[in-house]
């Protein structure tokens, strides 16, 4: 019985040895050994991916260009300044009024535009206005002489209101004279009511009307005139007229 005891405690023994010196053998065929798998001492695969980017962010030597931005100065905006090339701004002019052409002409009713404005102050008084509605300067000789309705006779001018230069008037400029309509004292005689008026231009010599004459419109009513009727000489300013 012993004897039995003793074989199979052999035989335990055996296959034993022979489970150890198999698995010895498999770990030496794959050239690891038996390792520890909580041993610190192994190299973790996220540790060895981490090595090339450290080395890449060190300091470039001295004097390397590595890792430099490129310079603000090499744009093709710094080059042009560095090389001393002159910009040219566009500019663009201030609108400029129309431009007379040509040699002045005389004002009269087919290139000008008149206005008749009866005034408050002065009071009996008429303000004209005219208008140079040509391409070319034209001047205002002289003084209006106008006609209310039917009237036959051009009233007289007052001799003090003539002015030191004729009037000219450039493309889209204004003259102007007053007309004394009656007495303010009512002194005037042969009084009447106008509905209508036209005004002519004197030429250069003074003698007689040029062109065309012009028809402004008077207030529906009409205007009141008596024999004092009066005129002052064309103005270039409206303050000149109206101060007579």
């Amino acid at each position: 019985m012993s004897s039995l005891r003793t074989s199979r405690t052999r035989l335990v023994a055996a296959a034993a040895t022979a489970v150890l010196a198999t698995l010895s053998l498999s770990a030496c065929n794959n050239g690891t050994g038996t390792q520890d798998e909580g041993s610190g001492s192994s190299t973790s695969p996220s540790s060895a991916a981490a090595s090339p980017t450290t080395a890449s962010n060190s300091p470039a030597p001295s004097g390397s260009s590595a890792g430099k931005a490129p310079s603000a100065a090499t744009g093709s905006s710094g080059a042009g300044s560095a090389g001393g090339s002159t910009t040219t701004t566009a500019r663009t002019s201030a609108p400029k009024a129309p431009a007379s052409s040509g040699t002045p002409v005389t004002c009269e009713g087919s290139t000008t535009k008149t206005v008749a404005a009866p005034l408050t102050r002065p009071v009996n008084h008429m303000l004209l206005s005219v208008t140079n509605t040509g391409s070319k300067s034209c001047y205002l000789y002289g003084y209006p002489a106008v006609r209310f309705g039917e009237a036959q006779a051009v009233p007289p001018v007052i001799e003090d209101s003539q002015p030191q230069a004729v009037v000219t008037l450039k493309p889209g400029e204004s003259g102007y004279a007053s007309v004394n309509l009656s007495a303010t004292d009512g002194s005037g005689a042969n009084g009447y009511t106008a509905k209508s008026l036209t005004v002519y231009f004197q030429g250069r010599s003074g003698n007689g009307s040029v062109g065309a004459g012009a028809h402004p419109s008077l207030p529906a009513k009409g205007v009141y005139v008596d024999d004092s009727l009066k005129v002052t000489y064309w103005q270039q300013s409206m303050d000149d007229a109206v101060s007579w």
